[in-house]
């Protein structure tokens, strides 16, 4: 009988080439997957490379550094009493704070003193400490803005009105930097000599104007006494300011400050206005005290814009 042949061997062979043709594909789809992984990780990597890619929270630019001095002292009890009976014999116990002050941030106080000696004349002396603090900001640091205040200030005080003789020079010994400007005023209630001393330490910027005349014949004062108290008055207002932040602030272990070379010029805020000078009780006080205080109120930083 004739049995039909058996084809042993052919259908292994075959069975071998299919699951070879098979594996192909998915080795395929498995090398596919795998370059388009890599291509992916390239590409995220040449983005954030390329030019005006936005750049990972993670590295934000560094933060500003904070100002040294937190807070201000209260302006009325920044000179002792022996410098304010020098200074306002006459008004030491009278001085009068800025209704715009903040306490953390600004404020200002004011004495006026009447020496009335009736038909020999009066002596008439004008004081007024303002203290403006600046915090650090987008607007660069308290250091930077108060130096730019500061130059904004003794500008102020060389261009009043109706000032004569006008010289500035340089305050040693006094903050980080300290700068008098003294001026004559001729009032019809007599010849004001005002001195004005703009002094910054750290982020603050503490002004000081004092000014005195000769009233109803009265010689007219010596104006380097004026200048030598005034700037006494300042030296001890800006050691109000380190004492009241623990005599050093916060950044008193920081570098140098570099804010005196800064050519930046950022705004401020608003500062307080001084309120004006008020007699004490005679008619003559009245008119002395609104010459004096007219003749300081321009240089006065309570009422300057940054």
């Amino acid at each position: 009988m004739h049995r039909p042949v058996q084809r042993v061997g052919r259908e292994p062979r075959l069975t071998r080439i299919l699951v070879s043709a098979a594996a192909v594909p998915v080795m395929l789809i498995a090398a596919g997957c795998s370059s388009d992984s890599g291509s992916g990780d390239d590409a995220q990597k040449n983005a954030s490379a390329a030019p005006g890619a936005t750049v990972p929270a993670s590295s934000s630019a560094p933060a500003v550094q904070p100002a040294a001095y937190a807070t201000l002292p209260k302006p009325c009890s920044v000179l002792p009493k022996k410098t304010l009976d020098e200074l306002v014999p006459k008004g030491s116990k009278a001085g009068k704070s800025g209704k715009l002050d903040e306490p953390a941030q600004r404020g200002n106080c004011n004495w006026s003193s009447l020496d009335n000696n009736g038909v020999k004349g009066s002596q008439f002396r004008w004081l007024n400490v303002a203290l403006l603090r600046f915090d650090s900001d987008a607007r660069g640091t308290g250091n930077e803005q108060a130096h730019d205040y500061f130059q904004k200030q003794v500008a102020g005080a060389q261009s009043v009105t109706g000032a004569l003789g006008a010289k500035a020079e340089q305050v040693a010994g006094t903050g980080d930097e300290a700068t008098a400007v003294r001026y004559g005023l001729k009032k019809k209630e007599g010849s004001f000599k005002q001195q004005t001393i703009v002094a910054r330490v750290e982020n603050v910027v503490v002004t000081v104007d004092y000014n005195g005349a000769g009233l109803a014949g009265e010689k007219t004062p010596d104006v380097a006494g004026l200048l030598k108290a005034a700037e006494k008055a300042t030296k001890q207002a800006v050691a109000a300011v380190a004492a009241a932040n623990g005599d050093g602030g916060a950044a008193s272990t920081a570098s140098p400050d570099p804010a005196s070379s800064s050519s930046k010029a950022p705004s401020a805020s608003k500062a307080p206005s001084a309120s004006p000078s008020k007699s004490a009780s005679k008619s003559t006080s009245k008119t002395a005290a609104k010459a004096g205080s007219g003749s300081a109120s321009p240089s006065q930083s309570a009422a300057t814009k940054n």
